[in-house]
C-alpha cells in the first residue's frame, strides 16, 4: 500500500479499534467520500465558497482519520481557498482532489477484499 496515499499504520489502528466493523467503517468512507465530492463539484460549479469550505473541511477531516494524508492535504487547501474566497484555482484543486481520490479508492477497494462481504 501506498504511504503517498494512505497511511498503513491508520488502517491498522483503525482495524484493531473496529474489529469486525472495519469493513464496514471502509464502506462507509467511500460512500461519504463520493458524497463529498459532489458537493465539492456543485460548490466548485455554482462558485459557491461557503458551501465549498464546509465540503472540503468535511471530506479533510474523514480523509484524516482514514490516514489519506495527500487528500486531507488537497482538501485544507482548498478549505482555505474557499474561506479567503479565492475561487480562481477550485477547479483545477477540485480536479486534484477527484484524481486523489480515485487512487485511494483502489487502494481500499483493495484493502476491502482482505475481508469476507458483510
Amino acid at each position: 500500500m501506498s504511504d503517498n496515499h494512505l497511511d498503513r499504520d491508520v488502517l491498522n489502528s483503525l482495524q484493531e479499534i473496529m474489529e469486525d466493523e472495519y469493513p464496514v467503517l471502509l464502506d462507509t468512507f467511500m460512500t461519504d467520500s463520493e458524497e463529498r465530492l459532489r458537493l465539492l463539484h456543485l460548490a466548485e460549479k455554482h462558485q459557491d465558497a461557503v458551501e465549498m469550505r464546509r465540503a472540503a473541511h468535511s471530506f479533510k477531516g474523514s480523509c484524516s482519520n482514514m490516514g489519506a494524508r495527500a487528500l486531507a492535504e488537497s482538501c485544507r487547501e482548498l478549505e482555505e481557498l474557499a474561506r479567503r474566497g479565492e475561487l480562481d484555482e477550485s477547479a483545477q484543486l477540485v480536479a486534484r482532489i477527484q484524481r486523489e481520490f480515485a487512487i485511494l479508492r483502489i487502494l481500499l477497494k483493495s484493502e476491502r477484499q482482505r475481508f469476507p462481504a458483510a
